[in-house]
């Protein structure tokens, strides 16, 4: 064996060794970005952990109850002492739908020390449908650094990594409408009575859920909706009749299964949630969900349905303090990190991460402005977030008869804020 083919061996397994995982982010904040979304005052550490609720129904088989495994990504505010220098800078290992394998890297600690001189919010994070834990993974740090304590769910039976999306890409969709809502709740529970309390520092007397299309359609039922998933209402879903009948019963919940919803629950954001195109929540229990509520729509989406689907929802909840945030002319793709390059190639994975029309940085940018401050308002209760929310519909400023604008949005950069309605009831 020459030493030159020694040499080049050495020099390969270095250079696989250190390889970096795809940046997404630039390491620099742009000059647009708005007020409430630049990083906070914390170092940010994130954990994974696995947690089981036991001896749930397993919609698969219709007749098996068994423990129920789910892997949680937790971000939370770290210290800035010396043993944070131990911890590396996590990178997120993730598939796309076809199954193309592909590392993300971020802005968090790896299992750095939480810092413990003050009690966070619990923010309960969940994907849509297929999906996985850090599909928000910029909205899960960036919370962290402003002082919440975020758990992002891998609901199993909905992740990418389970669903054949070529061959069989409703496979995990029962266990998803009936376990989706439950998944959030027990999260919350879980942190509630469980050592992550202390661990993390967490004030699960104050939580919020947020929730992307699947994870929004969840999110509704856990903060006091309801679903109406009769029978005929499957069919139409196309299921067959058979699955139909067996699933109608277990599914028709309200309260993510409890007699009442949780009073710890503060605050809930629905990114383009699912469900009411085909009148899945009951119309009922949304004019009876008191508390704070952001919907985030995009005036094109073609899964969840604009007019008859997520806008509806936001005319259906009545009560105070109801917002929604719309991107005009977006599509269904509002909530996720930018497409990794391995999802460029072909349309099932581009499809699943990217719109056609605004880029996804921006989103990105916009989503952790206004939910910050959503959260911030009415989780916290601070007043100065409050008034970061709009109060005028149009975010597009015009032009005065005296050649001057009218005001941005509250934290937009003067002209950038175009393409934006937020709706409110106070």
């Amino acid at each position: 064996m020459s030493k030159n083919f020694i040499y080049f061996s050495i020099f390969l397994c270095i250079s696989l060794m250190t390889q970096s995982a795809e940046q997404l982010y630039p390491a620099l904040e742009r000059a647009d970005t708005p007020a409430l979304a630049k990083h906070g005052q914390y170092k940010v550490g994130v954990q994974t952990i696995d947690v089981v609720n036991p001896n749930q129904l397993d919609v698969q088989n219709f007749e098996l109850w068994k423990d129920r495994k789910l892997t949680l990504e937790v971000w939370y505010p770290a210290t800035s002492s010396p043993n944070l220098k131990q911890a590396a800078l996590t990178s997120y290992r993730n598939q796309t739908r076809l199954g193309h394998a592909f590392d993300l890297q971020g802005n968090a600690y790896r299992d750095a020390p939480a810092n413990k001189k003050s009690s966070y919010p619990l923010v309960v994070l969940s994907h849509g449908y297929t999906g996985y834990r850090t599909l928000m993974f910029y909205l899960g740090e960036h919370l962290a650094s402003h002082g919440y304590v975020v758990a992002a769910i891998d609901h199993t039976d909905s992740t990418n990594a389970e669903v054949n999306f070529t061959e069989e890409p409703f496979s995990g969709f029962v266990s998803t409408l009936r376990n989706r809502a439950r998944d959030q709740q027990f999260v919350l529970d879980h942190f509630g009575k469980s050592d992550l309390k202390r661990q993390f520092s967490v004030d699960t007397d104050n939580a919020a859920v947020v929730g992307y299309s699947m994870g929004g359609y969840g999110a509704l039922n856990t903060v006091g909706g309801c679903y109406d998933l009769s029978m005929d209402k499957l069919s139409k879903i196309g299921f067959p009749a058979p699955v139909a009948l067996l699933a109608a019963p277990v599914l028709s919940t309200c309260n993510a299964g409890k007699e009442q919803p949780d009073p710890r629950w503060k605050a809930m954001a629905a990114i383009a949630p699912w469900g009411q195109a085909v009148d899945v929540h009951s119309i009922e229990s949304l004019a009876n969900i008191t508390i704070a509520s952001l919907l985030i729509a995009g005036s094109e989406d073609d899964v969840s349905g604009y007019e008859n689907g997520v806008k509806k929802i936001y005319e259906q909840l009545n009560g105070n303090n109801k917002y929604m945030l719309v991107y005009q002319n977006a599509r269904h793709n509002i909530a996720t990190h930018p497409a990794p390059k391995v999802a460029y190639a072909e349309d099932a994975d581009l499809s699943f991460y990217a719109d056609p029309v605004w880029h996804t940085h921006t989103i990105n940018r916009v989503n952790q402005h206004i939910i910050l401050a959503f959260l911030n308002c009415h989780v916290k209760s601070l007043k100065s977030a409050c008034d970061m929310l709009p109060k005028r519909l149009l975010s597009t400023q015009k032009k005065q008869a005296d050649g001057s604008f009218t005001k941005a949005w509250p934290g937009f950069v003067d002209r950038w804020g175009v393409g934006l309605w937020f709706y409110r009831k106070d």
